[in-house]
């Protein structure tokens, strides 16, 4: 039996369960650009909406072992050296592919910092504040939830910080 496209995820439930209110926002499928960046932009493209509202999700390991969640603008990169000191770390290095899975129980593309395994430190870039309602992936790709920052940042105790990389 084929799945439904529009079927709702953990995220939407845990979002139901916690009564926070959301849209959810379901897109096809495809192969897009290469790249987290790239595949974000387009994403929010297809959709008509504005790169700077989606955030994409980033698992990094600290110099301690510690597992940090990082969620800035899909047009960004995470500067690593930002990242850590919001995190209070020496330093922190992104997951490898291959250990996404099995830290967060999300496979890349389809990784939200709501409904993780376990609880990690969030930290989402700033200018989340900035915007009434932001988009963040809904737990599987092919399928995001747009709600307001400061419920997704109650809900997931996260902060804020400066974490993205000066344009040159």
């Amino acid at each position: 039996m084929a799945k439904n496209k529009e079927e709702k995820t953990n995220v939407m439930r845990i979002l139901d369960q916690k009564k926070i209110p959301y849209t959810a926002r379901f897109y096809e499928e495809s192969e897009g650009p290469e790249g987290t960046r790239e595949y974000g932009v387009h994403i929010a493209q297809t959709l008509g909406q504005d790169p700077a509202r989606g955030f994409k999700t980033l698992v990094a390991r600290g110099a301690s072992g510690g597992i940090y969640v990082f969620e800035v603008p899909a047009a960004e990169n995470l500067d690593l050296k930002k990242a850590a000191r919001a995190a209070g770390e020496k330093s922190v290095e992104l997951l490898h592919v291959a250990e996404i899975n099995a830290v967060t129980g999300y496979i890349r593309g389809g990784c939200s910092p709501v409904g993780m395994k376990k609880a990690y430190p969030v930290i989402f870039h700033q200018t989340a504040l900035d915007y009434e309602t932001i988009y963040i992936s809904g737990g599987r790709i092919g399928a995001q939830v747009e709600a307001a920052p400061g419920d997704l940042i109650r809900l997931l105790r996260a902060q804020t910080a400066d974490i993205i990389a000066n344009k040159a």
